[in-house]
């Protein structure tokens, strides 16, 4: 596939892209569950869409990467929208299992490790020196672990700051353990998400180059 072929493909999933942001973005805007928390938890998915908005005609990623970022999105709106600790789905699976939470917070925390994950990879991939292999895996799995690490960092700033819609933003649902699993899943998602996507993940910027 050439130059040519490729950016009239991307043009056309643009706009898709922008319809499916926008719909999610729309629906978990209407009567959430409170406004303050809504926009902690989305304003993660704005700010990433200004940012792949200005440096797209600079550094375009692959479609497997934009389509991972729009599934990140849609999570942090979802959660937005109920809060984390009252995504209805997950409200009945602790019901029906006897679970001790709601554990739709950990799904957003595995994807903070596992889509990041394939973002960084891809960026270190095509603007550094690295080689595929060992170094590259640790530098990704780093990133991806001091990233969570800083999102615990803003949750706990945040919280301090405001006072207010402090366990709705938190999510923490009165586990004593929840910043360091938050962290442990991000992490693990990074190593699962390099695992079992490193070779396809290569395959699709080859289809890029």
């Amino acid at each position: 596939m050439n130059n040519d072929e490729r950016t009239i493909i991307q043009r056309g999933l643009i706009p898709l892209w922008l319809i499916v942001f926008c719909a999610f973005l729309i629906w978990s805007g209407i009567k959430p569950h409170d406004y303050f928390t809504w926009f902690l938890e989305v304003a993660p998915a704005l700010i990433g869409l200004v940012i792949l908005g200005a440096t797209y005609k600079k550094f375009r990623f692959t479609d497997m990467a934009y389509w991972l970022m729009l599934i990140h999105a849609i999570i942090l709106m979802i959660g937005g929208h109920y809060t984390y600790a009252k995504v209805p789905l997950f409200d009945w699976l602790k019901d029906a299992y006897d679970l001790s939470r709601n554990h739709y917070d950990k799904i957003g925390h595995f994807a903070q490790g596992f889509i990041p994950a394939i973002i960084a990879r891809e960026i270190l991939i095509r603007k550094s020196p690295l080689n595929r292999g060992k170094w590259l895996f640790f530098m990704v799995v780093s990133i991806c672990l001091a990233m969570s690490a800083f999102y615990e960092f803003i949750e706990w700033w945040v919280a301090v700051a405001t006072g207010t819609a402090t366990e709705a933003f938190l999510g923490t649902q009165g586990y004593v353990w929840d910043t360091q699993s938050d962290m442990f899943l991000a992490f693990l998602g990074a190593i699962i998400a390099l695992v079992l996507f490193g070779k396809i993940h290569d395959k699709s910027l080859l289809r890029r180059e």
